[in-house]
């Protein structure tokens, strides 16, 4: 007698067709069972081997498991042409995955190096107690320069310094109508805003003090894009008014920030310098980052970086906010985001930030 046990065959049979997947593998069962070196070939090869009244009824089986494989055969592939397209597309796709490659992993973003500045120097000063508002990019001329005691004939008000808009010439006409004409007409125009300021004007008309604020966000000035300069670029404004405030307040607030930011080690000064919008004024350097003060390349070997300028707010722009400056003191800072990122970073070139170059985002 043969040594294949055809019950067994006949179970393997059964589960090699239930798992089949698709027409690579109904071939390979056919193969595995019809080939010339099948498994079926295998038996029919033992027949002579066999006592004479065996042969029959061996051979007989033997055609049952050919016909019941032939029949499943065709059975499974008429299966398969009949599936969607779309299933086929994905099993033929899944045939192509090799499954010994490495996975495939998706970078994440992260936030943008401005942005973790903005958010590190807010920090700072949300733990002092200060609130963070916003303001409008677009602003009056009045937001941005008379309320904050610009003169008319500061050079910053010029069209080389600013970008004016262009608007409705009914605006400016009900305006003209009015007292002050020309004044006004001129406080009513529109621009994109040049500093942060305009936002202590805004702050102030809708809050009453104590107030302490932080205004981060972006500004317009139409300079020629170069290393140090952009003609967007962003700064975070920051005030407080209270009675009593002084000088010293401000001394301590900025030492407790550029300390948090660059370094406990840092040394700072205080520069007399002139704003038109805070009286005494002042020009705010911290020790060089990089030489630590003994004058190299990046402090034009002078020891000293220039970070903000601050001052105490002047009471003309208390009176144009209808605070009262006898009973009112504040003091205001403004710093540009860009240069500090600059330097604490090293960075040599404020282009930089706008390029979207990853493999510079990506150090950060």
């Amino acid at each position: 007698m043969s040594n294949f046990n055809l019950e067994a065959i006949n179970n393997q049979i059964e589960k090699d067709f239930a798992n089949v997947a698709d027409l690579e593998a109904l071939e390979a069962l056919r193969i595995k069972y019809l080939g010339r070196k099948g498994i079926l070939a295998e038996l029919t090869a033992t027949i002579p081997d066999l006592p004479a009244e065996a042969r029959p009824q061996f051979g007989q089986q033997i055609n049952q498991i050919k016909q019941r494989i032939t029949g499943l055969l065709e059975e499974k592939k008429q299966g398969f042409k009949n599936l969607p397209a779309s299933v086929t597309i994905i099993q033929e796709e899944a045939k192509r995955v090799d499954i010994t490659l490495p996975g495939i992993t998706w970078d994440l973003g992260h936030r943008h190096l401005i942005t973790q500045v903005i958010d590190e120097i807010s920090d700072i000063f949300i733990r002092l107690g200060f609130i963070i508002v916003e303001g409008p990019e677009i602003e009056t001329e009045y937001n941005n320069f008379t309320a904050l005691n610009i003169p008319l004939e500061h050079p910053s008000r010029d069209v080389f310094d600013t970008f004016y808009l262009r608007r409705a010439s009914c605006v400016v006409r009900r305006a003209s109508k009015q007292k002050n004409a020309k004044r006004k007409a001129q406080d009513a125009r529109l621009l994109l805003r040049s500093h942060t300021s305009p936002v202590q004007i805004r702050a102030m008309k809708s809050r009453k003090p104590p107030l302490a604020v932080i205004v981060p966000g972006r500004v317009y000035r139409p300079d020629a894009v170069d290393a140090s300069h952009s003609f967007m670029f962003h700064q975070i404004e920051g005030f407080v008014v209270d009675e009593n405030i002084g000088f010293s307040d401000l001394k301590g607030t900025l030492v407790f920030f550029a300390k948090s930011v660059f370094g406990r080690d840092i040394k700072m000064r205080f520069r007399p310098h002139f704003f038109p919008f805070t009286e005494p004024s002042a020009e705010v350097d911290i020790s060089c980052i990089i030489c630590k003060g003994k004058g190299c390349s990046v402090c034009s070997r002078k020891g000293w970086l220039e970070i903000l300028g601050a001052g105490m707010i002047h009471p003309n722009v208390f009176k144009n906010v209808g605070y009262d400056p006898k009973r009112y003191t504040g003091f205001a800072f403004g710093m540009g985001v860009e240069r500090i990122a600059m330097l604490k970073y090293g960075i040599n070139d404020i282009r930089l930030f706008f390029e979207n170059d990853l493999r510079f985002l990506k150090q950060f």
